[in-house]
């Protein structure tokens, strides 16, 4: 009998997911660390039992039919799965999962560095003295930024992730945590000392606010103008969820005109952000290249993770992280 047929979109996929699904399946991977084009996505995906895709592939519905009628499974290796076309999958009963929880510490981390980072003046301070410019052996005000004692931090949206940063910045001796999500009460949040608050008052009351949310119709472009111009001018503006959240026109005027003191972002619209981009001209904001879950344990947990979904839908059987598909 011959062996299902699965398609990998990258090469530098971790190695110990790539021999779990070949030592069951036919595996054809496309060869190249970048992420592969439409069209090329089209020509390798035919004829496929399963596809093992990355957040950067447009699985769209020209791929899918494309792929043919024997396609079963398709498993992204991210938390992420907007890029996949559930719709046509349900239609077509092809199975879909993701990666979720395993990065969701090593997420949480990020961000409080993040916080810590862009609330400490920190990439200021860490440059200074190659840019010549420690003149003087110690200025009171120099560099003064804010930090987490006694701050209040607001996190939107308090999922698993939003949850692992409350834990985290807690022995900082922060004052207050609130949080605005749809779904609320949530009770481990709350039993940590979370106080639920309407957007508004989170957003005028906070030092540090922390977007944690899933991008969908109503988060799109959350964080605009009307949302930055009710901040602190000291607050600090955290965003380690999805680019699409955040109205980045606004957040640049924001910090040009110092309407708030800063921020630090590991997501942007587009990926990769150009380097000549508007928001790179700033001194009061940090940008990392979505790397939050960058660590190596991490990346390992959720390739094996998409492997063994691949595994279990090209035989027809229940994956083990689906996700959630619509009616």
């Amino acid at each position: 009998m011959s062996k299902p047929k699965v398609l990998m979109t990258r090469v530098d996929i971790p190695s110990e997911a790539i021999e779990k699904v070949k030592e069951k399946c036919d595996v054809e991977i496309y060869e190249k660390e970048n992420p592969i084009s439409k069209d090329e996505l089209i020509k390798m995906v035919a004829g496929k039992d399963g596809l093992y895709c990355l957040l950067t592939d447009p699985v769209d519905k020209d791929v899918i039919e494309a792929a043919g009628k024997q396609l079963k499974v398709i498993a992204t290796m991210s938390v992420g799965y907007e890029h996949i076309d559930l719709k046509e999958c349900v239609k077509r009963k092809i199975q879909v999962s993701n990666t979720p929880d395993v990065s969701s510490d090593s997420v949480a981390e990020w961000t409080v560095m993040l916080m810590l980072c862009a609330g400490r003046n920190f990439m200021d301070a860490a440059t200074v003295i190659k840019r010549g410019e420690w003149i003087h052996s110690w200025r009171p005000m120099w560099l003064c930024g804010i930090g987490l004692l006694d701050a209040t931090v607001g996190i939107v949206g308090m999922g698993r992730i939003g949850q692992g940063v409350m834990k985290r910045i807690l022995p900082f001796g922060v004052k207050k945590v609130l949080y605005f999500d749809v779904f609320h009460p949530i009770k481990p949040a709350e039993e940590m000392g979370a106080k639920y608050v309407e957007l508004q008052e989170l957003l005028q009351n906070s030092d540090f606010v922390v977007s944690m949310c899933n991008l969908t119709d109503e988060t799109k472009n959350l964080f605009n103008k009307s949302a930055f111009d009710k901040m602190k001018p000291d607050a600090v503006f955290i965003n380690t969820s999805r680019g699409g959240v955040v109205n980045q026109d606004d957040l640049y005027d924001a910090l040009k005109n110092k309407k708030i003191r800063g921020a630090a972002l590991d997501v942007t619209l587009p990926e990769p952000l150009p380097a000549d981009h508007k928001l790179t001209t700033l001194p009061n904001i940090i940008i990392t290249p979505h790397v939050a879950s960058a660590e190596t344990n991490v990346r390992i947990k959720m390739g094996n993770l998409a492997a063994e979904n691949i595994l279990l839908g090209v035989k027809g059987e229940p994956l083990k992280t689906p996700v959630p598909m619509p009616k």
